[in-house]
């Protein structure tokens, strides 16, 4: 399987709103970090659709490798 490319070595901050729909890319790819634009398109990659909890400043992962898809779990600190 094909490893997503490291778009960056440092969490995103992004303001979410609670109840709004997100879609986290997965690959690396997009030109709009953290999010999808469906540079994804015929790989094995699909976006982390999700819906804000709260109106809060989250850091989304930017590196591509988490165990939390979607959100920072400092797995860019051993890259």
């Amino acid at each position: 399987m094909k490893k997503p490319t490291i778009a960056g070595k440092t969490p995103l901050p992004v303001q979410l709103t609670a109840g709004k729909t997100y879609a986290w890319c997965s690959c690396g790819e997009s030109s709009n970090q953290p999010f999808c634009d469906g540079s994804h398109k015929g790989s094995s990659f699909f976006p982390k659709v999700f819906v804000a909890e709260e109106t809060k400043t989250a850091y989304l992962c930017n590196c591509k490798q988490t165990a939390k898809p979607g959100f920072c779990d400092g797995s860019h600190k051993h890259l």
